[in-house]
């Protein structure tokens, strides 16, 4: 089973996160975060109730969406 988290940024510019497993959404965070650090720490929380992990990263793959690329010529 594949799973991994996205972090992302939504219309009203909060943070969020979503659980995807075999391709298909199975959690949300239910509240926006002001800033990105509180975003990631609900996402580590979470990851530590899910696979019982002690570890301080989480065990799950966190891709960061709200990376913005800049193309320079």
């Amino acid at each position: 089973m594949r799973r991994k988290i996205e972090l992302f940024e939504d219309k009203r510019g909060e943070y969020r996160w979503r659980l995807i497993s075999s391709g298909r959404i199975i959690a949300e965070s239910g509240e926006g975060y002001t800033k990105k650090a509180s975003a990631k720490a609900g996402i580590t929380s979470v990851v530590k109730a899910l696979t019982n992990d002690k570890a301080s990263e989480p065990s799950i793959p966190v891709i960061d969406l709200t990376l913005k690329i800049r193309v320079t010529k």
